[in-house]
């Protein structure tokens, strides 16, 4: 199996995962569909105003799985909007990043960091998100692979923001190599905040950078929502190993985003979703 494969075939399996996200949110119990041959080992609790389920952490005998939620109640939609930066005090260098995104990150650090310690350190690790979800999938990484014994964590992002300044994109580089950001070219999020952001009335602008490394895909579904949804995203990635997608889908019942057969395009159904962040 080649490099090109391999990779295709783990961005199908974690944006479904990405999709579980959704439904453990919207699930008044908490339950999503865990895939085959993995259990749950922690539910990832982190503040957005209000303390809510952001994810979750899933193991296999193989491998850990840490996995972030996207925007999906207005109290997250504020932590959205609030695009001024602080000092990521994770690491030694001195980087600046999204306010929002860091404050709801660290509410959940230090559980998620015990977790982890309680795991397995020669499994491989993989940190994955979509959204504001891909957001704390990139600062979760950066301190992963900065301050616990998983020094390569490998990252797969779907629709992210911009994270931090330019200087937290290069850090990131050399902390998280193993970096895959799967950005739809049509996906406005993808392009938030921008480069150069300034607060309305204020004097004071930030500087925005994306972290590497780009893996681009190039689809339209007619609106802007249907360009930035997780299952939009599966939809596009299915395409590429339909066989494996039909096998991963067809032994986990329930785990992969609905795609409408109509259109050919990804519409996660089965979660009731924000189009944005």
């Amino acid at each position: 199996m080649g490099n090109i494969e391999v990779f295709e075939e783990r961005a199908i399996f974690l944006a479904a995962i990405c999709g579980q996200t959704y439904a453990q949110f919207a699930n008044t119990d908490g339950s999503f569909v865990v895939p085959l041959n993995y259990s749950v080992s922690h539910t990832i609790q982190a503040k957005s105003i209000t303390w809510e389920r952001f994810g979750f952490i899933i193991e296999s005998p193989q491998e850990i799985i840490i996995a972030f939620r996207g925007t999906s109640s207005t109290t997250n939609w504020i932590s959205d909007t609030i695009a001024s930066q602080k000092r990521f005090k994770y690491i030694k260098e001195d980087c600046l990043t999204h306010r929002g995104f860091t404050d709801i990150y660290s509410s959940a650090r230090n559980e998620i960091i015990s977790t982890l310690a309680s795991l397995s350190p020669d499994k491989t690790l993989y940190i994955t998100g979509h959204s504001l979800g891909a957001a704390l999938a990139t600062l979760c990484a950066m301190d992963i692979a900065a301050n616990t014994t998983y020094s390569s964590p490998n990252l797969y992002t779907f629709g992210s923001p911009r994270v931090g300044d330019p200087a937290f994109a290069k850090a990131f580089t050399m902390y998280v190599p193993n970096s895959y950001r799967i950005a739809n070219l049509f996906d406005v999020i993808t392009h938030a905040p921008p480069s150069i952001y300034k607060l309305p009335k204020r004097d004071k602008k930030y500087y925005y950078s994306h972290v590497q490394t780009l893996s681009s895909l190039s689809f339209q579904n007619g609106a802007l929502g249907l360009n930035h949804i997780i299952g939009s995203y599966f939809a596009e990635l299915s395409q590429l190993e339909p066989k494996f997608t039909q096998k991963l889908c067809g032994a986990n019942p329930g785990f992969c985003p609905v795609i409408e057969a109509k259109s050919g395009r990804g519409e996660n159904k089965s979660v009731k979703q924000a189009p944005m962040l």
